[in-house]
C-alpha cells in the first residue's frame, strides 16, 4: 500500500470522500471505497465502487476486467449439468472460491448451445420465456443482479419482431458477498461452508421450432473463510487471521500527525460518534 500525503493520489482521480468535511481530522482526506483497472498507458479499462468500505472485488474480478474475460481452470468449485444439445456449467473463479465477508466475487454461468440454437434474453413475447438464473444461500449471503453479455438480434420476418438472443458459448455473471450475519470479521465463524442453490429456467429455439422450457437446478458448496486483519490491538482477538508485523507503531503516528493538524479534531470526531450512535438507539427503539 502507497503513502497518499495530502490526498493527492486520492484527488487527482476524483474520488475524495466529500461528505466528511476538514474539521473531521481521523477520517478526511480518504477515498470513497473502490478499485480502478488500469492498462500499461494509465488509461482506466474499469472501475468497481461500492456503497460501504466493507465491501471490496476480488483478485478474480480484478483480473477478469483487466484481461477481458474470466479465468476458469480445473481448481474452480464447480458443478455441471449436461444436456445433448445444452451444456451448463457453473462455478466460482479462484482456487478456493471461499466466501469472506465483505469480498465480492462472482458465480459465473457458463452455456454452451449446439450449432443453431440460441436462448432468450428479454423482452420476449407472451408464451415464450427468457433466460432466468436464480441464486439463493443461507442469511447473510447476498447477491447482485445478474450480469448479462450482450445479446445478438434476431428478427422474425413471418412474426415480423425482434428478439434478443445468445448463441454458442457466453457467460452469466452473478456477484455475490458476504455480511456479519454469515462471515463476520469480529467473530469466528459459525460453519465451515455455505450450500448455494441456483435455479436456471431457459426455452432454447432454433430457427424453426422451440423445445419444451427447461429448468436445471444446481448446488454449490462454497468453504467459508476469515478475513486478514492487521496486528493492531482493535483488530486482534476476534478469530481472524492476524498478520505477523505490528502495525501499531504506524497508526500512533497517522494520530499524532492527526492532531497536530487538527488539535480539536479528535474531540469533534468523538462527539460525532456519539451523537451517531445516539441517533441509531433511537431509531432502533422506533
Amino acid at each position: 500500500m502507497l503513502s497518499d500525503i495530502d490526498s493527492a493520489v486520492i484527488r487527482d482521480y476524483g474520488i475524495l470522500n466529500d461528505q466528511i468535511n476538514p474539521g473531521e481530522a481521523f477520517l478526511y482526506g480518504i477515498p470513497y471505497p473502490g478499485a480502478y483497472v488500469c492498462d500499461e498507458t494509465g488509461g482506466v479499462n474499469a472501475k468497481f465502487f461500492h456503497d460501504s468500505y466493507k465491501k471490496r472485488d476480488s483478485a478474480e474480478r480484478l483480473l477478469a476486467a483487466a484481461l477481458g474475460h474470466t479465468v476458469i481452470d480445473e481448481s474452480n468449485v464447480a458443478a455441471q449439468s449436461e444436456q445433448e444439445d445444452i451444456s451448463i456449467w457453473v462455478g466460482v473463479p479462484g482456487a478456493h472460491a471461499t466466501i469472506r465477508q465483505g469480498i465480492v466475487r462472482e458465480i459465473i454461468v457458463r452455456f454452451e448451445l449446439a450449432d443453431g440454437l440460441h436462448l432468450y434474453g428479454e423482452p420476449v413475447p407472451e408464451g415464450m420465456l427468457p433466460l432466468q438464473i436464480t441464486v439463493k444461500g443461507p442469511p447473510g449471503f447476498l447477491t447482485e443482479p445478474p450480469v448479462y453479455p450482450q445479446t445478438e438480434t434476431l428478427t422474425l420476418k413471418e412474426m415480423q419482431i425482434e428478439l434478443s438472443v445468445w448463441h454458442g458459448k457466453f457467460d452469466v455473471r452473478i456477484p455475490f458477498y458476504a455480511v456479519g450475519e454469515l462471515a463476520s470479521e469480529v467473530r469466528p465463524l459459525d460453519q465451515e461452508s455455505a450450500r448455494i442453490a441456483l435455479e436456471i429456467r431457459y426455452q432454447a429455439c432454433d430457427d424453426n421450432v422451440c423445445l419444451i422450457p427447461r429448468t436445471e437446478k444446481i448446488s454449490l458448496e462454497l468453504p467459508l473463510e476469515v478475513v486478514d486483519v492487521p496486528a493492531i490491538t482493535i483488530h486482534q482477538g476476534h478469530g481472524q487471521r492476524e498478520g505477523t508485523y505490528d502495525g501499531s507503531r504506524h497508526v500512533r503516528s497517522l494520530l499524532w500527525r492527526k492532531v497536530r493538524q487538527h488539535p480539536l479534531g479528535f474531540i469533534r470526531f468523538i462527539f460525532k460518534q456519539i451523537r451517531l450512535n445516539r441517533a441509531a438507539r433511537k431509531r432502533a427503539r422506533g
